[in-house]
């Protein structure tokens, strides 16, 4: 943190400490009181209530419950977005903390609290110090956990970057496992797309000691999920991420009568636009194919989830450039893995360039959607320098950084 005191930097590290102090209290705050989708009404009053009293121009309702504060320095004309996410999961805590949730089956079991409670105190830093010209937007969004028809998606539906033009637009996110204030990003595709296959199998019911007269759906629905496993091995390029995964098999009620009905779920994760129509349409054919071979049918419900997020390559460049200078050279690795899991960050990456990075959370960390789970306020005064001196770098003379072409 003392890379804060170098010329140039835009507040010492004993008022970011202080900063980070403040918000280590709305940070437990928002995780005593966590809200899910679409519902985040007080998380997005108390971020409105304090973006306000900092000076920012504050918009509240977009797409339902986020908020976009706006703050303008002297008369550069480049503009930058920053992103946190403020929903929490349907998961039962079990960390035992004096702020755990008192909410009955709904935690932060994903670090949310900290992204926002990180921003905000971007938010209050860039209000004070004002290092900057240019214009920064800062978006509180709503709904991420619910994999589909998000609060990202819907944002940029309903022209975020229309009304709040950005250049540029960046986003974090807490990794457990990874020491804390460490940061992992990459150029290109970072992090999965992921979809959502329901199939219904329906057979034909009846007595346990009667099967010649029924068609039994358990036995289609096991016979698939096997096939389903030779999927990406015999139709995905074997050097191409991608992941098929049978999440629920449900058939039957009772153990003497066989099951007229199955039902299985299927996350399905991939790297690249081709894959992932390739894999949807192999998918249909072997299911279909699998339930008639046994007399039965099959009802697809296929749900796009989020699409693979990118990261422009000069955008990747200028983060990590700001992440060494915070937090130290060793401390960043600028080319790490992609990673299967999925962010819907992506949809506004879609439409601007930009950089989603990962920020440590502790080697020991419970893993995300654990319900023992919590954001570890170390991060809080790394994460407030890095996006202060993100803003200041990206901002700097007023001209924002030319960004690279993106790849799919």
């Amino acid at each position: 943190m003392s890379r804060t005191n170098e010329p140039g930097g835009s507040r010492n590290a004993m008022d970011v400490a202080t900063i980070a102090e403040e918000m280590r209290a709305i940070r437990r705050h928002l995780h005593q009181n966590p809200e899910t989708a679409f519902s985040e009404f007080g998380t997005s009053a108390l971020v409105a209530s304090r973006l306000k009293d900092w000076g920012y121009d504050v918009t509240e309702g977009v797409a339902g419950t986020g908020v976009v504060g706006t703050l303008r320095i002297g008369s550069g004309r480049a503009s930058i977005g920053l992103r946190a996410d403020m929903d929490a999961l349907r998961i039962t805590e079990e960390t035992g903390l004096p702020h755990a949730s008192v909410k009955d089956g709904v935690m932060h079991a994903c670090g949310h609290d900290g992204h926002t409670a990180m921003l905000l105190g971007a938010a209050c830093n860039l209000a004070q110090t004002r290092n900057f010209t240019g214009t920064v937007h800062l978006f509180f969004q709503p709904a991420e956990e619910i994999g589909h028809d998000s609060g990202g998606e819907r944002m940029v539906k309903e022209g975020l970057f229309e009304r709040f033009p950005c250049d540029a637009v960046f986003g974090m996110h807490t990794h457990p496992g990874l020491p804390v204030g460490h940061f992992l990003t990459k150029a290109g595709p970072f992090m999965a797309a992921a979809d959502k296959m329901v199939i219904t199998i329906d057979g034909v019911g009846g007595h346990a000691g009667r099967p010649h007269l029924t068609v039994d759906a358990a036995v289609v629905a096991a016979g698939i999920g096997m096939a389903l496993q030779t999927i990406v091995a015999r139709n995905v390029n074997p050097i191409e991420p991608a992941v098929v995964t049978v999440g629920v098999l449900q058939a039957g009620t009772v153990y003497n009568a066989v099951a007229g009905t199955a039902r299985l779920e299927l996350s399905i994760r991939s790297f690249s636009e081709t894959t992932r129509q390739r894999l949807c349409t192999r998918i249909r054919d072997m299911v279909h194919a699998q339930a008639e071979s046994y007399g039965a049918k099959a009802v697809i419900d296929w749900l796009p989830g989020y699409p693979v997020l990118v990261n422009d390559a000069t955008a990747a460049a200028l983060a990590a450039s700001v992440a060494r200078e915070v937090i130290g050279a060793d401390c960043v690795d600028a080319d790490a893995a992609p990673m299967m899991t999925s962010e819907d960050f992506a949809y506004m990456l879609q439409q601007r360039p930009g950089c989603f990075l990962r920020i440590g959370n502790g080697v020991d960390s419970k893993a995300v959607h654990n319900p023992g789970y919590d954001f570890d306020d170390q991060c809080l005064p790394v994460g407030i320098a890095f996006w202060t001196r993100l803003v200041e770098r990206f901002l700097e003379q007023g001209v924002a950084p030319r960004m690279a072409d993106r790849t799919e």
